[in-house]
Formats: C-alpha cells, sequence, structure tokens
C-alpha cells in the first residue's frame, strides 16, 4: 500500500481557494481564542487552535477583496500580522488577496551571481509616477547600460505613502502606494523579459514602530537584545518556532508568489541568534532547496558590518551560508579618498593601502585597530571571491545618511566622478549602482517618513540631528516628515540626455562593457603609490587599470609586465570630456611603464587583441 503523502500546512495569513473558500492562519500563543471577523458584514468565525500556539481554520463565502480583522479573546481587534494587503493602511482591517498571476517569464532561470550588476533604486522616488509601473519604462535603457540585476528597497507595507521602507510593519503585504501586489507582480516579469534579475530588500531584523501590532499575538520579540531601531526579533528564544516560521515562510513567499531572484538581508548583524542553528543558516537551507525545486537560481545577500567572511562560508565550516555580502570597507576606503572626509565612520580611512586592500579582498580592515569602534574589527586574513562581495560608490545609506543626502554630483567633480565609476565598475567584485548615479543625478537623496504619530516623528527628527552632529556636520536638517523633502528626492531623468550627464551615461556603459571582457576573478596584483596617489591594479595577464587620486598631474614608473599594450580607455580622453592625455593609443613595456598620468584619472590598458 502507497504511503499517502503529508499534505503541507496551510499558509500563514488568508489563502484563497476555489469555491469562494478561504484558510485562515495566524500564530498567536497570547491569546485563549482567536477569532476572523468581517468588518463589512459583522461575521465573526472562530478559529481552531492547535499545541504551538496556530489558529487555523477554512471558511466558505468568502470572496477575494474581502476585509478582516482577527479578534483576540473575544476583545482586541487587529489586522492579520501576515496580511498580504493593507488597502486602508497599516491601521486598517487586513484583505484577502489572491497571489496567483499570469506569469510570462516561463523561461527565465535566473543568471549566475558573479555575472550581477546591480541597480538599487526606491519605487517611490524613481519616477514621478512613484510606482511599480513608473520603472518598467527605463528597463530597455538599463539593461543597455550593462545592469544586470534591479534591487528594489524595501516594499513591505509602512505606515503612509512616504517612507524609505525599513519602517515596514506589514512583511507578507506590498506597500499599496507602490502599486500593490498586482503592480510588483508585473514589474518583475517585466524585467525578466527583459534579461534582468531582481534583488529585493528585506528587514528580517526589526520592525518599524507605527503600526506594528506582533506584540499582542506572541513573543515575537525579546528584551535580551536590542537594535539600534528597536526591540530585537526572538530568534533562540522559547516560542521561537513561531518567530522562525513567520520570516522563512516570508522569504518563500517572495520567491514562489512574486519569482524573486535574490533577497537582500537588512543589517545582518543586528539579528542576534546563539542557538545551534542560526535563523540565518535555516533561511539560507530553505531558500536554496526551493530555488533547486524551482529550477531557478536564488540568492541570499546579507548586509553586514562585522567584515566576518563567516557571514557567507557554508554551515558545516561554521559559517552562516549565505551567498554574498554588502562590502562598507570598499565604499569608505574610495569615498574618502575622492572627498577627503575623515569623520564619522570614515576616520579609518583616508590612505591608497586601504582601497588597495579593498580590491585584494573585498574588505580593508580585516582583523586591525579601529579608530571609530575604539577596538580591532573584521578577522585577520579574511579573504572574499569576487561573487561574495557587493560594492558600491554610493548606495541609499551612504547619500542619505549624509545632512543633505548629496549625491557625488554634488559633492565631485566631473573627473573625479568618472574615476570613482572606474573604481566601481571595473573590480572583481560585484558592483551596485545607485539609482541616478550613472548619468549623475542631481537630486539629493534625503531621509523621509510619514507617519501618523506626532510623537514618532519628533523623534525621528531627533535621532536624524543627533546621528549628524557624530560626523561634525551642522546646519538645518531637512524635515523628514515633510512632503517637500520627499518631492525634492524624485529622479530628472532627462538628466542623462545632455551635457557632462550624457558623457558620464556613455563612460558607465564604457566601464561596464568593458567589464562583460573581463575574467571574474581576484586580480593578479594590486599595488599602491601612496606618495603618487596611484593605485595600480593588474586585473589579469591581459589588462592592468591605473587609478590616480591626486587632484595634480601625476609622474609616475609603474611595473607592468613587458610587451606590447594598448588603451582601451582613458578618462582623460576629448571623448568622455576630459582635458586630453599625452599618453599614446600603444604602449611598450620592458617591465615598467614612464606614464604622466592626469589628475583624478584612469586608464586602463589591455593586450592587442583582447580588447
Amino acid at each position: 500500500m502507497q504511503e499517502r503523502a503529508t499534505p503541507p500546512p496551510p499558509r500563514l495569513g488568508a489563502t484563497p481557494l476555489p469555491g469562494r473558500r478561504c484558510t485562515f492562519q495566524v500564530w498567536a500563543p497570547l491569546a485563549s481564542s482567536v477569532e476572523v471577523k468581517l468588518p463589512g458584514s459583522g461575521r465573526i468565525e472562530p478559529l481552531r487552535a492547535s499545541d504551538d500556539g496556530h489558529f487555523s481554520g477554512t471558511l466558505s463565502q468568502i470572496d477575494v477583496g474581502v476585509e478582516y480583522v482577527y479578534r483576540l479573546d473575544g476583545k482586541r481587534e487587529l489586522p492579520d500580522p501576515a496580511s498580504r494587503e493593507q488597502a486602508q493602511g497599516v491601521h486598517g482591517p487586513s484583505r484577502v488577496c489572491d497571489l496567483r498571476y499570469d506569469w510570462q517569464d516561463g523561461a527565465w532561470r535566473g543568471l549566475p551571481l558573479r555575472n550581477y550588476v546591480l541597480y538599487e533604486l526606491h519605487v517611490g522616488t524613481f519616477s514621478r509616477a512613484g510606482t511599480f509601473d513608473g520603472v518598467i519604462p527605463e528597463l530597455e535603457r538599463l539593461r543597455a547600460l550593462g545592469v544586470t540585476a534591479i534591487e528594489l528597497m524595501p516594499v513591505a507595507q509602512f505606515p503612509g505613502a512616504r517612507n524609505w521602507g525599513y519602517d515596514g510593519v506589514y512583511p507578507f503585504a506590498v506597500q499599496q502606494s507602490y502599486g500593490g501586489v498586482r503592480g510588483l507582480q508585473r514589474l518583475v516579469d517585466a524585467c525578466h523579459r527583459a534579461g534582468l534579475a531582481v534583488v529585493l530588500d528585506v528587514v528580517y531584523n526589526h520592525l518599524g514602530p507605527e503600526g506594528n501590532y506582533l506584540r499582542e499575538f506572541g513573543p515575537y520579540f525579546t528584551e535580551r537584545y536590542s537594535t539600534p531601531w528597536g526591540a530585537a526579533l526572538n530568534f533562540d528564544g522559547a516560542d521561537n518556532h513561531g518567530v522562525r516560521r513567520f520570516f522563512i515562510e516570508n522569504a518563500l513567499q517572495w520567491i514562489e508568489d512574486f519569482h524573486i531572484d535574490a533577497l537582500r538581508l537588512d543589517a545582518v548583524h543586528a539579528i542576534i541568534d546563539r542557538s545551534a542553528r542560526p535563523f540565518l543558516e535555516e533561511l539560507a537551507d530553505t531558500v536554496r532547496e526551493r530555488g533547486e525545486e524551482l529550477g531557478r537560481r536564488r540568492y541570499l545577500i546579507g548586509e553586514s558590518d562585522l567584515n566576518d567572511p563567516r557571514v557567507v562560508q557554508p554551515a558545516e565550516l561554521g559559517g552562516m551560508g549565505l551567498d554574498a555580502v554588502w562590502s562598507d570597507d570598499f565604499h569608505h576606503a574610495a569615498h574618502s579618498l575622492l572627498t577627503g572626509e575623515t569623520s564619522g565612520y570614515y576616520a579609518d580611512f583616508g590612505r591608497l593601502e586601504q582601497l588597495a586592500r579593498a580590491f585584494r579582498t573585498g574588505m580593508s580592515q580585516p582583523g586591525e585597530y579601529s579608530k571609530h569602534r575604539r577596538c580591532r574589527h573584521g578577522r585577520l586574513g579574511a579573504e572574499l571571491r569576487p561573487e561574495q562581495a557587493v560594492i558600491c560608490i554610493q548606495n541609499h545609506d551612504q547619500i542619505g545618511n549624509r545632512l543633505l543626502g548629496e549625491r557625488y554630483a554634488e559633492l565631485l567633480s566631473f573627473e573625479q566622478q568618472k574615476l570613482a565609476a572606474s573604481v566601481l565598475c571595473l573590480s572583481s567584485y560585484l558592483p551596485l549602482l545607485f539609482m541616478g548615479e550613472e548619468y549623475g543625478e542631481k537630486a539629493p537623496f534625503q531621509y523621509f517618513i510619514s507617519h501618523g504619530d506626532e510623537a514618532l516623528v519628533e523623534a525621528v527628527r531627533k535621532g536624524r540631528r543627533e546621528e549628524f552632529a557624530a560626523f561634525g556636520w551642522t546646519g538645518a536638517t531637512p524635515d523628514p516628515a515633510s512632503v517637500e523633502t520627499f518631492e525634492r528626492c524624485i529622479l530628472d531623468h532627462e538628466l542623462r540626455n545632455s551635457g557632462q550627464h550624457q558623457q558620464l551615461h556613455r563612460w558607465y556603459t564604457a566601464l561596464l562593457q568593458l567589464r562583460a571582457t573581463l575574467p571574474s576573478c581576484r586580480p593578479q596584483a594590486v599595488m599602491a603609490f601612496e606618495a603618487r596617489g596611484v593605485l595600480l591594479v593588474q586585473r589579469s595577464a591581459a589588462a592592468w587599470m591605473a587609478y590616480c587620486f591626486s587632484p595634480e598631474p601625476s609622474q609616475i614608473t609603474l611595473p607592468v609586465p613587458e610587451g606590447h599594450w594598448q588603451v582601451l580607455l582613458s578618462s582623460a580622453d576629448s571623448e568622455w570630456g576630459g582635458p586630453g592625455t599625452t599618453i599614446p593609443p600603444q604602449l611598450e613595456s620592458v617591465g615598467e611603464l614612464h606614464l604622466r598620468l592626469q589628475p583624478h584619472s584612469f586608464l586602463c590598458c589591455g593586450r592587442p587583441g583582447n580588447e
């Protein structure tokens, strides 16, 4: 007799079934009873309790789109923690939502992680529409630019219509003002049909303060730890099984119902878990297994400030098992050299050798003393493979956490912008562009919210002022609650069609085209000539690059392998809006080359026939 397979447990939240039926399930171990209430009709139906704190039931005569709340112990009426749709905002009732969609991306199998060129964007400010549909018209341009993956800042439902997304309180729901469930599905479908992967930023280390009702349902949070943004989630204490299931099921929703290719996990260093099998390890295993079952590549990319390679090491070696990690060191090293800033967390940077280390290993602080942290930081001898580190020269944090939210288009000269782009695009690691940097967008990216709680708004204002003081920045802080703050951050894509904006856009395109021809391996040699302000990178046997950070012309002798070389790209050339170069298009090295590099310039040379 064939053994009958055990049916999968019902999903958390409301799951519509054929015949106007709907399954409801919620984890609420703090409640003695849970009922489903339909405010529109006044109908109330009880759910059955299980031994592990879940309440569930299948109700009839339930239509997609009907609104509901959970009533706990016959008194407190609250939205569903696993709600898929909050049409009336974070304090309103939840809505039954059908996640099924007529996908047109059946041939899509994903991309190898080593081929990712990421483009981070905030849906609300990327276009005037401020919606998922507003992103779609730009996809072909981004693909032609050389981008291979779109990374969306968090889209889980947050208070109001203006937010970075890290104040989300309904991890399963898609922000209504962006276009909701169908809008996100249309965008992902369009990306895949354009040959672009989609990365979604998710927040599993905390929830926002407004509209967060999880404490009413169960021990989602712990008092044993804390985070800079509020209470820590309970991943290793009593009753953690319900917390883990909640977030693992959330990750699977994005993969299964929205066809997301990779998840960027916000601040994994703030996920404190001392259990034998940590949550991140369980999450990585589950996502990897589900991707294999679906026949599509799926990845987890962590944001971590630990400088610890264990984030990306497999579990059998004592690691978390994530696929890649954001490298803040690369950004900080490049930023300090380009801007001269050495306050706040830039206190540990400012020397060319630190950028050289980042080029070699993905990190520049592997276990040495940090002035900013006042302790040793990182792990001695740590190295990341090229596909294990995501690097940037600008991102939402590094721009938005400045007093005025200035981009490099405001902070750097045109030559410096081209130099910064070259540092990013031609390292061996996975480059991430922040929306608009490819053409020198002038609009700032400032912090904005639209909380309804005025006391909370004032607390946010105070926190921002204190954060800026650590960098020594003074002056009026843009009001995060102001509509004007949000609106000044909306991109002006038309800039790319004229002047230096157009030249910069062409420069990024040329860099990414060249990147595609280079092997994805660690550089063979990286040398910092501190006194001359020049970084030499021997990318492979067939290509080398010189980065000049000096504000004056630099006369330098570089150790370059013998033989014929030809210039592949030079930022000083007039073609790219540069001042002109004295370097001939063909070079002959006898083991060294004598060059005169223009200020803030980049030069790439290759063997003839390998361009």
